[in-house]
């Protein structure tokens, strides 16, 4: 069982995530108000140009303070399949598009206070297109060898959650595992 809702008032509706209040019984008799953010998940891409580079987004984002190393990555919208979204994303941003694009996994990055889940993709064969920004990013496209991408994570020069995680699944992949 878990918890039983007893009720959810709706704090903030925007344009991204619902910001909810929620009362909960818990099984254990307990009964607790969560403040929960009701997101409608994400895709992120990890792409590989060529057999051994990545292409990685230095972009600015307010709340982590200024620039940061990321995958592409981008909300889904209404009804929208992950993969669609991975596709859309990935052009863009990096100006790539993606004969290849098959799932790695999924996170629930923050599972004590959101529903949010990134799917992870690996995006390989990837041809020019065209970059089309939302007019709220900033960012530039870098390639990046793999190895070097790795060294940056256990270096503490990339701390996004997903990128790690795309990392991860990645480095799983190369190994078989």
């Amino acid at each position: 069982m878990g918890a039983k809702l007893e009720n959810t008032t709706i704090i903030h509706a925007g344009r991204v995530f619902t910001l909810a209040k929620e009362r909960l019984t818990l099984e254990n008799g307990n009964t607790v108000d969560l403040e929960i953010i009701r997101h409608p998940g994400a895709a992120a891409i990890v792409p590989l140009k060529g057999k051994d580079n990545l292409l990685l987004i230095k972009q600015f984002r307010r709340a982590a303070g200024g620039y940061i190393w990321e995958i592409p990555a981008g909300t889904l919208n209404k009804g929208e399949d992950p993969l669609t979204c991975a596709h859309r994303e990935l052009e863009e941003e990096t100006g790539f598009s993606a004969r290849s694009m098959e799932k790695m996994g999924e996170i629930i990055p923050v599972p004590g206070y959101s529903d949010e889940r990134i799917h992870i993709f690996l995006a390989a064969d990837l041809v020019p297109a065209t970059q089309n920004l939302d007019k709220d990013e900033l960012l530039s496209v870098h390639e990046i060898p793999v190895s070097e991408a790795i060294s940056m994570a256990l270096a503490g020069r990339i701390q996004d959650g997903k990128t790690l995680a795309g990392l991860f699944f990645l480095n799983l992949k190369r190994n078989n595992v």
